[in-house]
């Protein structure tokens, strides 16, 4: 071994150290983890969570260090399955419906089994592995998350596995795109360039994203490098990466009202006729006269139907009960309610607050953002990473404090009817309200959230 090499070891034998062990821990989560077993996933996750934590933390000047830490852990999941959702055997069913020009917003698969069609390879046993509510229903995905999922039927052919690995390596690509702008914009917003790393070593961003392929991180590749557009005055530009964001999920739809007192009417009117323009050229191959209906139906289900990891929803509804109200029915009631009430708030962050500045038009996305998933009835863990790297462009952490605490969601899958526990959700959402208001007292001595920054 060379002197360099010693002395380097020297230097860092303890995040090296680190590093391998969350190496082993990675690699036991991706090959020998089922999701019932809810002691052991949620022990590799607080080890892994304080790994991340103390590397973070203590590594900031070890930049190029943190980078291939992070590029390693994912590449462990390279080979694996997914194993905490089956989300990806629906991608793969949508894939090859669109890579032979089938559109996928108009059959659900319920229906094109009952037809035998010969159109998807390996068709039974996707069908059998999606979950009885992705085969019913058609699909809600926007047509870039097609795309990618046609990609990887097309080059995946026959083989599963090989579909899987073109999804996880373009996710993968996506992480890096992230680091890259990320550390960039946040260098532009006169920020520490290391404060990405809460994102790129995130247990809970490489474990949804590149172990169970959710396409979160591709949205926010294109997100980043928007954002990262407009804050060097490329703004007619960043609307093509941010329609192409909104294309992979919906979310960032969210976020356009904000950019009122940012651009200005003018500008603003523009930005927001050159996305409506890029989204509507994206969707229209896949335009019929059933589309609108089916896909409104199809996204309509996610306020009116499910529910998972909600918070003060569960409040509202242990509160019925109390009350003598009818539960079942809440839901349907409660998820035109949340649309409302979501609405409102961005209405408010949009006039409220000074959003000329980009740092305070991130803390508007992200209150706005949180506010939502605080509210609705179902908030999945994978939901929890757009906040995550939007607090890093804010003076607000309690994004990151949530993502650790979601974990404690997934009990649900180690009981056989998917039964929540509520005395776990009631300590996740205690540690999240307890630091954001630890946050909003601390940095603001009281500062309300729609005073100005």
């Amino acid at each position: 071994m060379s002197n360099p090499l010693i002395r380097y070891w020297k230097l860092h034998k303890i995040p090296i150290l680190l590093a391998l062990l969350s190496c082993i821990f990675y690699y036991v989560f991706a090959y020998q983890l089922i999701r019932t077993d809810f002691v052991k996933l949620i022990t590799l996750f607080a080890a892994l969570f304080f790994i991340c934590l103390r590397l973070v933390r203590f590594e900031k000047w070890n930049l190029r260090f943190l980078a291939v830490c992070g590029v390693i852990f994912r590449l462990i999941f390279l080979m694996s399955e997914p194993n905490l959702s089956q989300d990806y055997f629906r991608f793969i069913w949508d894939g090859h419906l669109v890579s032979q020009f089938q559109n996928p917003y108009l059959l659900s698969p319920d229906v094109l089994i009952e037809q035998s069609s010969k159109l998807i390879p390996n068709a039974e046993l996707l069908h059998q592995n999606m979950g009885d509510l992705s085969a019913k229903h058609y699909s809600n995905y926007p047509p870039v998350n097609q795309l990618f999922f046609a990609l990887a039927a097309f080059f995946g052919g026959q083989s599963i596995f090989n579909s899987i690995l073109f999804m996880r390596l373009s996710i993968i690509l996506a992480d890096l795109g992230i680091l890259y702008f990320g550390r960039k914009l946040l260098k532009n917003l006169n920020q520490s360039p290391h404060l990405i790393f809460w994102y790129f070593l995130n247990p809970l961003v490489i474990i949804e994203l590149t172990g169970n392929l959710h396409f979160e991180g591709v949205m926010l590749f294109f997100f980043v490098w928007a954002l990262y557009l407009i804050s060097i005055k490329k703004w007619m530009v960043a609307a093509l990466p941010y329609a192409f964001s909104i294309c992979v999920k919906l979310v960032p739809l969210l976020f356009l009202p904000l950019f009122l007192k940012y651009f200005g009417i003018k500008k603003s009117a523009l930005f927001y006729t050159l996305i409506v323009m890029i989204c509507i050229l994206l969707f229209i191959p896949f335009y019929s006269s059933e589309f609108i209906s089916n896909y409104s139906e199809t996204v309509g289900l996610w306020f009116s139907n499910f529910e998972f990891n909600a918070g003060i929803y569960n409040l509202v509804k242990y509160t019925a009960v109390q009350l003598d109200a009818k539960p079942w029915e809440l839901i349907k009631t409660y998820g035109t309610i949340t649309q409302v009430l979501t609405v409102l708030v961005i209405l408010a962050l949009t006039f409220l607050r000074k959003n000329e500045k980009l740092p305070v038009l991130a803390g508007s996305m992200l209150w706005a953002l949180s506010f939502y998933y605080f509210i609705t009835p179902t908030v999945h863990p994978w939901y929890i990473i757009f906040p995550v790297l939007l607090c890093l462009f804010t003076e607000y952490r309690f994004p990151i404090i949530w993502s650790a605490a979601a974990t404690l969601s997934y009990f649900a899958y180690s009981m056989a009817d998917f039964q929540e526990n509520m005395w776990l959700l009631t300590l996740e959402y205690f540690c999240v309200f307890g630091f954001m208001l630890y946050e909003i007292v601390k940095l603001g001595k009281l500062k309300l959230i729609f005073r100005n920054n």
